[in-house]
């Protein structure tokens, strides 16, 4: 190989502090996007645990529910007990017998039984002021019939 040709492939002091600027340049404007949306994904993915713990709850409160001599009491106890992990404080529990809030000490054999929780989706949240999710929730409700003995 001659030497002109060796002299054209390699970059002079000049060029090459020119591409590490322009490097640095596209670094400065890809990396925000790239963190944006690695956020946006870690939100995401705890909307959705929530969402299956929510759901998880509301099942295992409605299946206490719906054995003979269950409390509503003991319902709250045994869903706060699931949503422990979560550490979550404000989270609504609803009770319903056949379709309307009331104590589960009313319910007899064959009624149906609902348990309904939701959590503000801004109090889940890891961002500080989410802007997507200030006015919703997360909700999950569960509905089985009252057992006997």
């Amino acid at each position: 190989m001659s030497s002109k040709r060796l002299a054209k492939r390699i970059p002079s002091r000049g060029q090459k502090g020119s591409r590490v600027g322009a490097a640095v340049v596209e670094f400065a404007f890809v990396a925000p996007i790239m963190i944006l949306l690695t956020m946006g994904m870690m939100e995401v993915g705890r909307m959705v645990m929530v969402k299956q713990m929510l759901i998880h709850a509301s099942r295992e409160g409605a299946r206490a529910a719906a054995l003979p001599g269950a409390t509503s009491l003991g319902v709250q106890a045994k869903i706060n007990e699931e949503l422990e992990s979560l550490m979550l404080n404000d989270v609504q529990i609803t009770m319903k017998v056949n379709g309307e809030t009331q104590d589960l000490e009313s319910a007899s054999k064959g009624d149906t039984v609902s348990i309904g929780l939701a959590v503000p989706a801004a109090s889940v949240s890891w961002v500080p002021q989410p802007v997507f999710a200030l006015n919703q929730s997360l909700s999950a409700e569960t509905t089985m019939r009252k057992e006997s003995l």
